[in-house]
């Protein structure tokens, strides 16, 4: 069944709506990345869902088809030294922010993934798991997580010995191994998180 909470929203005054979600808040490394997509009132596809609940190839599928039928498409991306400088959360409302802005296409209303853009401007509403309610927020998640993982697999080429493809920067075991091993990486990794924070503090003792 297709994700309908936003048809509720459509009258004279909002004929467009925009979705917004992020990827990226949790890893260790890389940007965080926003995407905003505006889809025809009207458009359904059941396979677009929360990107969580999607394999890689549905994912992927999916992103096809949002690209082709979408109205409007924005990326958003807020790179690991201002993620260190202003912290995630704000990072991440920023990424939405610059999402919203390259959008190109006019909308009257923002739905977000549980984010308040206050101060913005915009006329918003911040749904609680929204990628699991409403279809542009959806689409949203799934444009944002298949970009920032294209991303992921540049980085992995170039910085192999991270295997970043395999972990995405999260912070499993593996990378958590690999990052003790090799160190982070500068502008890469997130300095300002808890295990990349310890292991700078680690190797500052040892000297």
């Amino acid at each position: 069944m297709s994700l309908d909470f936003e048809k509720q929203f459509y009258d004279d005054k909002i004929r467009f709506i925009a979705g917004c979600d992020e990827a990226g808040r949790g890893p260790l490394l890389g940007p965080v990345v926003a995407a905003c997509c505006i889809l025809p009132p009207n458009f359904e596809c059941d396979l677009i869902n929360d990107s969580k609940k999607l394999s890689k190839k549905q994912r992927e599928n999916a992103y096809q088809i949002i690209k082709n039928n979408a109205l409007g498409i924005g990326i958003g991306i807020v790179d690991p030294d201002e993620i260190d400088a202003i912290n995630i959360y704000e990072a991440s409302k920023k990424a939405m922010l610059i999402a919203l802005s390259n959008v190109g296409h006019e909308f009257q209303l923002v739905l977000t993934d549980y984010m308040p853009l206050i101060g913005s401007g915009y006329q918003y509403i911040d749904i609680v798991k929204g990628d699991a309610k409403a279809l542009c927020i959806a689409a949203a998640s799934i444009v944002a997580k298949v970009y920032r993982d294209q991303m992921m697999e540049q980085l992995d080429k170039k910085y192999p010995q991270y295997q970043i493809k395999k972990h995405k920067g999260y912070g499993t075991k593996l990378h958590i191994e690999l990052l003790k091993k090799y160190g982070p990486i500068p502008h890469v990794h997130r300095y300002s998180f808890k295990p990349v924070k310890k292991l700078i503090e680690e190797q500052i003792k040892l000297f």
